[in-house]
């Protein structure tokens, strides 16, 4: 049975549980489960890697149909046999026997096998078309020198020009039916695609961020004693099973926490970009707009309106309460607004939950021509591999030890 977390009681209350933890409850409880077929949205999202392994187990050997919607890249590629892609740009549905991997090949070569044959049409049909123009122009053409020697009264010429327009305008017919025989190839719709940049802040001073002698106690955990220093420039994965202390230590490097013992400080000039494991940042009853605003107050709504569109969030959301929207959305929010503000330390929790494919790749590119510091808590095999860091720490159980 998948362990909730190490300390955790069984009476405790689901409410109080980290994200990770509740997530492994939801685990326990799909491999007790006895159904013959299994719907999956998103079931990576918070586990660890210990979670992430027992998952992956059951769903190779569970005998029963498992449809999994799932955007953890590493995930699918170990379990699925078979994808269902839901292509919006083309309007189409597309089905892929075989793993991720093959699906990717497969996609790219329909996709440029599509390209391929449009440009072959549009080819064909513009040099037909071309030619149908200079044909006109010659039917064009011989009228007018018809006209012109109208006068001479030789019947031959007469008779030769009329038969070389007439010529011409059959040709030029012909032409044009060629054109409508023409089977179409309408042209490949073009994705919808992010292009983000996370806007830079002026340098932070040499230390960011630093714990002194620190500990933390939140009713049966704790965090620490530690002590840890973040200087600028370094790039810090942080890894750890559920409910080890990774948020906490978070909260604590930013001041978000009273400390039980010890000090906690921040360096100069810090600014700060984040997207909290509970996208917490836009969950209020404002419209969006109105909540995107206030973090920007010196932007036009316009512009407001321009950036978050860039990010997909169109009229129909801009103007409902943050709230209603999707987690994947407010994620989206959180993206834009880390392009909207300047930033020195980019503090990311799991920022791959509840984004899809091209987003995440797009995050990794722009955490590639990032300059600054960065604290980046993620369980997402395939980002860790992806994302330039020179630090890992390791959460255990309240303790944090370099690996």
């Amino acid at each position: 049975m998948a362990e909730v977390a190490p300390g955790v009681a069984l009476d405790a209350e689901m409410t109080g549980l980290s994200g990770g933890q509740a997530a492994r409850v939801g685990l326990a409880s799909l491999l007790l489960s006895r159904y013959d077929l299994l719907l999956l949205d998103e079931p990576t999202n918070d586990l660890d890697l210990a979670g992430l392994d027992q998952l992956e187990r059951f769903v190779a050997g569970s005998r029963a149909g498992i449809v999994v919607v799932s955007h953890d890249r590493e995930f699918l590629a170990r379990t699925v046999t078979r994808v269902v892609e839901l292509d919006l740009a083309q309007q189409l549905v597309r089905v892929v026997d075989g793993g991720y991997e093959a699906y990717l090949t497969e996609r790219e070569v329909a996709r440029r096998h599509a390209r391929e044959e449009y440009e072959e049409f549009a080819d064909t049909k513009a040099s037909l078309e071309a030619r149908a123009r200079m044909q006109r122009n010659w039917m064009a053409k011989g009228v007018r020198d018809s006209i012109k020697k109208s006068k001479d009264g030789d019947k031959h010429i007469k008779a030769a020009n009329r038969a070389s327009s007439e010529k011409q305008a059959a040709k030029a017919k012909q032409t044009q039916r060629m054109i409508e025989r023409l089977d179409v190839v309408e042209e490949p719709r073009k994705e919808w695609e992010l292009r983000m940049e996370i806007a830079a802040a002026p340098r932070a001073g040499a230390v960011v961020a630093s714990l002194r002698g620190a500990v933390v106690r939140r009713g049966g955990f704790t965090l620490g004693p530690l002590d840890l220093q973040v200087d600028w420039g370094d790039r810090v994965a942080i890894t750890g099973a559920n409910g080890s202390g990774k948020s906490t230590l978070l909260a604590a490097l930013l001041g978000r926490v009273p400390l039980d013992e010890g000090t906690a400080s921040l360096g100069a000039a810090v600014q700060i970009g984040e997207i909290d494991q509970a996208r917490g940042l836009f969950l209020g009853e404002q419209q969006l707009l109105d909540a995107f605003g206030a973090e920007v107050p010196d932007w036009p709504t316009s512009e407001v309106r321009t950036l978050l569109a860039k990010f997909g969030l169109t009229a129909e959301h801009v103007l409902r309460p943050a709230a209603t929207l999707s987690p994947g959305e407010r994620t989206r929010a959180a993206l834009a607004l880390l392009q909207a503000r300047g930033v020195n330390v980019l503090v990311l929790d799991e920022p791959t939950n509840h984004l899809d494919l091209p987003a995440i790749e797009q995050l990794e590119t722009a955490l590639a021509g990032y300059t600054g510091t960065l604290l980046l808590v993620t369980h997402d095999r395939r980002m860790l591999d992806a994302v330039h860091t020179t630090r890992r720490l390791e959460v255990t159980r309240g303790q944090v030890a370099e690996a």
